[in-house]
């Protein structure tokens, strides 16, 4: 069952990422500034002569009337894209449908409310679907797609910003001396095509001890991935990766 956008997607191929929030995009031959709902790179991809898709601003007065909602690291002339979607945001949206659909009756089948943005200790998180806690990353710093040949890529540095994950990691695990269970949900907005190991953060250690004491405590890890197209986003595969954390 696809989540269906209410208007079709518009291709176009992304000119320069001009800033963190804006990227400048060639639509039908006429170069757009265009907003970019990620403000981390994509991957070591070069955000220049790609393909996107992009939707468009209901607000007239909006000063960039069209959002980047995916791009595709295949070769511009590729017929039948993967898409990669990288308006991290949107992925609360689609796990909720998902949900509501009973898509995900792997991860929770027994629930009869979902409930947004809950707080838990200090932290605030994405869901509590019954009595289960779900806390939701959209992973773009390592892409797991196969690139085309004409893609190309660039050196990237480790990130640092690992504070606020930590944090809900630990909060999660928390959560379950008082709750049922607790959830860490990977979504990936795109078919994977070559899994890559991600790059690891210059906090490794510290996350990684993070992780093991909240596998410890019952925390359970899964990870979604999509076909994201033009008219919509329908799930593709759903799988338990505790074991891989």
């Amino acid at each position: 069952m696809k989540y269906t956008f209410e208007n079709e997607l518009i291709e176009g191929i992304i000119v320069k990422r001009k800033s963190q929030f804006t990227m400048i995009v060639d639509i039908d031959g006429e170069e757009v500034s265009c907003h970019c709902p990620t403000t981390g790179r994509i991957g070591d991809i070069e955000t220049k002569n790609i393909a996107c898709l992009l939707s468009k601003s209901k607000d007239p007065k909006r000063k960039t009337p069209y959002t980047v909602e995916a791009v595709s690291a295949d070769n511009l002339d590729k017929p039948d894209k993967n898409w990669i979607g990288i308006n991290q945001i949107f992925s609360n949206k689609l796990v909720e449908y998902f949900f509501e659909t009973h898509q995900l009756d792997e991860i929770v089948s027994d629930y009869t409310e979902i409930r947004r943005e809950v707080n838990l200790g200090i932290s605030k998180l994405d869901f509590l679907v019954g009595d289960t806690y779900l806390e939701v990353k959209t992973p773009l710093t390592t892409l797991q797609v196969k690139y085309g040949s004409n893609i190309k890529t660039k050196p990237v540095t480790p990130f640092s910003s690992t504070d606020r994950f930590v944090k809900h990691i630990n909060e999660l695990a928390g959560s379950l001396k008082e709750h049922e269970r607790a959830v860490l949900l990977t979504v990936y907005q795109y078919e994977i095509t070559e899994p890559k190991e991600r790059q690891k953060s210059t906090h490794y250690a510290e996350v990684s001890a993070a992780v093991q004491e909240a596998k410890k405590k019952g925390l359970e890890a899964y990870e979604i991935s999509m076909k994201f197209a033009k008219d919509g986003v329908e799930l593709v595969s759903c799988k338990n990766i505790i074991d891989g954390l």
